[in-house]
């Protein structure tokens, strides 16, 4: 189908002020990615509470912030730990925090969110350590937070999605702890991918071919390490034993076919998988409520999809 009237109004704009992806110096193209946020947030749901806390990281702590639902009551709730998209190079709590704030609410879960370390000031694997370092601070320290650690789902946007994936395959392989679900929200899986969805839409719908180079260039400067299962989980040699996953794209993303491909691969290493690819939208849309009906319909999607997989 053609892109939603919706979209086209969003990629207007966009053009009228100009993209923060085409700058080159990654601390005016953040401030330029902050600024554009809050035009796309949504009215949400009250919480009962949101907490900025720090967790334990490898060299430093992390900042994380926690976001509890008014439905789950006084006990221990199931969580989300996510990591938010930009690029491994953009993006914060706050960036994220509408889209949080709505999973939390229309999950009845907690949502914890990861302000990782971003490049190219830390390059690859300092994204990762991070995802993990969160990840398995919330399963062992989560009783503390009113979160069941036993009930964790990874979950992320674009680069975000990427780290969910590859946190999922990390613990997978160190032991860590039990995850029931990946929400990979038109995630990035494959930095060695050279398909259809990347060529026809390399320009012209707000995520470009080029952008995707800069970003990968900035978090992995050694192209040797692209192929490395952490840096694309698509290159995993072995994808069994992994989290059933919700996997979201968008029709008009040139990261739409890793999202497919990587579908297809769980489900050929017998993971339960739910693909969906969003007709008529672009890539960012789910932060887009406020400007995308759909956004909002993608995201209770992936709230039922959470709600499913903490219920067992």
């Amino acid at each position: 189908m053609p892109l939603d009237p919706q979209c086209e109004v969003v990629l207007a704009a966009a053009a009228s002020v100009g993209s923060p992806l085409d700058q080159t110096d990654p601390c005016v193209m953040r401030a330029a990615y902050r600024g554009t946020t809050a035009s796309y947030w949504h009215p949400t749901g009250e919480l009962a509470a949101v907490v900025d806390r720090r967790c334990p990281g490898r060299f430093s702590e992390i900042p994380v912030r926690l976001y509890r639902p008014r439905s789950g009551g006084e006990g221990l709730l199931p969580a989300l730990v996510f990591y938010h998209g930009g690029g491994w190079v953009l993006g914060d709590l706050d960036t994220h925090d509408h889209l949080c704030r709505h999973l939390a609410h229309a999950a009845g879960a907690c949502v914890v969110a990861v302000d990782y370390r971003l490049a190219p000031e830390h390059k690859y694997p300092a994204a990762l350590e991070d995802a993990v370092a969160a990840a398995c601070w919330v399963a062992a320290t989560g009783h503390e937070l009113g979160i069941d650690g036993t009930r964790l789902a990874l979950g992320g946007d674009s680069a975000g999605g990427n780290l969910a994936a590859a946190a999922a395959l990390a613990l997978r392989d160190e032991g860590g702890p039990a995850i029931c679900l990946q929400l990979l929200i038109y995630p990035a899986l494959d930095l060695t991918a050279d398909n259809a969805s990347l060529t026809e839409f390399a320009s012209g719908y707000l995520l470009t071919r080029a952008a995707i180079e800069k970003f990968a260039d900035w978090y992995l400067p050694d192209r040797a390490t692209r192929t490395e299962p952490l840096a694309s989980p698509q290159c995993a040699s072995d994808h069994r034993g992994l989290p059933a996953a919700f996997i979201l794209t968008a029709e008009f993303d040139p990261l739409r076919d890793e999202g497919a491909a990587y579908a297809e691969t769980l489900r050929r290493a017998g993971v339960a998988v739910d693909y969906r690819c969003y007709p008529g939208m672009l890539h960012g849309f789910a932060r887009m409520g406020g400007r995308i009906d759909l956004a909002l319909n993608a995201l209770d999607d992936a709230a039922a999809a959470l709600r499913k997989a903490f219920a067992g």
